[in-house]
């Protein structure tokens, strides 16, 4: 399944599946990655300097209160960034969406700025390889997830997404260096991640409605459960590497 595997050699001689047809395109490549990276790199470091509470979802929720009518068109910058950069956790974001917008908005608003920030990142690391994609990604996390993706195919992938505590905006790039259709790769997403987005959506209602036993009912049921899929993450993946 991923599209960059490694190269062979053909009956004259020529290396296919090469990332690069030349020494020019790899300098190429290796510099724009270069930009990206320093662009990247500059401006989270600049945000979290000039807003040093951009990590903190009580200081998000009053400034995304404060904006009024524009909040829905910033919640979904905000969930777009974070699948881009990942500086706060989407789940928490979505709960901050659930107690200012409603549990149906709130993921609605999420899923429409995760979908957004999936598909950016999928684009980029289909479009500069995975020269890019080893710039930006831990190397031996994503060498982990490379395999795994490319031994499971598409049944892993879905289930990596609807279970919490695995790394979806990792899979995202790990997805980009795959065959995988960009329209498939969307519908894995939405229905991978809605439920767990629109679980805590609808914590931070109950929140917002001073339901506060309902509130810590669902929080407890999400932690546990993402305690329980932590605690067998290995297990999962051998069991879904064995399959594939």
């Amino acid at each position: 399944m991923v599209a960059d595997s490694p190269s062979t050699t053909d009956e004259d001689g020529a290396k296919s599946g090469v990332i690069f047809t030349s020494t020019a395109a790899r300098r190429d490549a290796v510099l724009r990655s270069i930009a990206v990276v320093c662009l990247v790199g500059g401006g989270a470091v600049a945000v979290q300097t000039v807003l040093p509470g951009v990590t903190d979802p009580d200081w998000i929720e009053h400034q995304l209160a404060s904006l009024g009518a524009v909040a829905p068109v910033a919640f979904v910058a905000l969930q777009t960034g974070q699948v881009m950069l990942a500086p706060i956790p989407g789940q928490l974001l979505a709960g901050v969406g659930g107690y200012l917008f409603g549990a149906w908005l709130g993921a609605g608003y999420s899923m429409v700025g995760v979908v957004i920030g999936s598909t950016v990142v999928f684009l980029v690391s289909r479009r500069f390889g995975r020269s890019y994609a080893e710039r930006v990604i831990e190397q031996s996390a994503l060498r982990r997830w490379d395999a795994f993706v490319d031994r499971g195919g598409v049944p892993a992938l879905f289930i990596c997404f609807l279970l919490p505590t695995f790394p979806d905006d990792l899979l995202c790039f790990v997805a980009g260096l795959t065959d995988l259709r960009l329209r498939r790769f969307l519908a894995l997403v939405v229905v991978g991640r809605t439920p767990t987005f629109l679980a805590v959506a609808y914590a931070g209602t109950r929140l917002s409605d001073g339901v506060l036993g309902q509130f810590a009912l669902v929080v407890t049921v999400l932690t546990l459960g993402s305690v329980a899929v932590y605690a067998t993450r290995d297990r999962i993946v051998a069991r879904l590497d064995s399959r594939g």
